[in-house]
This record gives C-alpha cells, sequence and structure tokens, in this order.
C-alpha cells in the first residue's frame, strides 16, 4: 500500500536542470519568432518564470523583458488566477512576436487568464502537465499530473526518510 501524500510524487528540479532545461527551450524557440523567426520580446510570468525567461533572453539575444504577475497559488493550494500586474501593454500590442514565460503549465488557468491579455503571444513553459497542456505552444518536458515539481527555490538540503524501510 501507498501512504505518500500526492506532493511526495515529485519531481526534483536543480539550477543546473532548470538552467539546461531552459537553454533547451530556447534552443527550440530559436528562429520560430514571426519577423524572420526573430522575438520582440519575452514576458515573464512571476514568479516562476523568472529564471527561465532570463535564460531564454539571454541565450536568443533578446533585450525587452518584462513581467506579468499572476497569483494563482497560495503555497500549494491554487486558487482563481488573477493579474496583479501588467506588463507595459504599448510595448506588448495583441503579443505577436512576444514570448511568454512561464516555468510551469498545471491546470491551465494560470495562462488562460494571460492569453486573453496577449492573445496572439507565444506561450512556452519549461515543464507541462496534461490538463494545462493545450495552453501552451513550446515545452520541454511533460510530467504527469499528480506529479509535484519541486523548484530550487522552493527547497533546502535535508535529511528525507526512505520510501519504505527504516533507517539504522
Amino acid at each position: 500500500m501507498d501512504n505518500r501524500l500526492p506532493h511526495e510524487k515529485g519531481f526534483h528540479v536543480s539550477w543546473d536542470q532548470l538552467h539546461r532545461d531552459a537553454r533547451a527551450l530556447a534552443w527550440r524557440l530559436q528562429g520560430q519568432g514571426p519577423d524572420g523567426g526573430q522575438w520582440r520580446m519575452v514576458v515573464a510570468i512571476t514568479r516562476g518564470g523568472m529564471a527561465p525567461a532570463m535564460i531564454v533572453a539571454r541565450e536568443l539575444d533578446i533585450r525587452t523583458v518584462d513581467t506579468i504577475s499572476v497569483k494563482s497559488y497560495n503555497h500549494q493550494a491554487q486558487s482563481e488566477p488573477q493579474i496583479i500586474k501588467y506588463p507595459n501593454m504599448d510595448h506588448v500590442g495583441d503579443g505577436t512576436g512576444v514570448l511568454v514565460i512561464d516555468d510551469l503549465v498545471d491546470t491551465g488557468r494560470t495562462l488562460e487568464v494571460v492569453r486573453r491579455e496577449l492573445p496572439k503571444a507565444h506561450v512556452a513553459t519549461v515543464y507541462a502537465k496534461p490538463l494545462g497542456r493545450a495552453q501552451v505552444n513550446t515545452f520541454i518536458t511533460e510530467v504527469s499530473q499528480d506529479t509535484w515539481i519541486f523548484f530550487p527555490w522552493d527547497m533546502a538540503l535535508q535529511y528525507v526518510k526512505p520510501i519504505k524501510g527504516v533507517d539504522d
């Protein structure tokens, strides 16, 4: 019998792994923009999208970077998403040539809200779960819906008991 809590089916992402996966995302996005393959700007979804957006912007030499802040989690519980900070909409326009970057799409509810504001933007995430997959144009790794992704900014090194058995 499996006595693990749902969040214990975890996918632990190190800083090194996040960097490799964000670079892989940049490779996939390279040359895919509408302006001769170029992207005009990056909009990071805060907070999780900021690290991968910085890496993608660096790799693709995109100098215009902004953020959109969407609150949809209270710790590990999802709530109704709401935009609490918009990017400079004069630069963003309808989203044409804009890369919207986030760390993960889970249910897709956050990205639904963002897509309403930037309907022509290209949405890219590093990780994707099946329920939200339709909201993403490009991603690197898909994980099961019941997997909790532990990002490096959420972790600290500490002892963990084995799944089965007793430590002596």
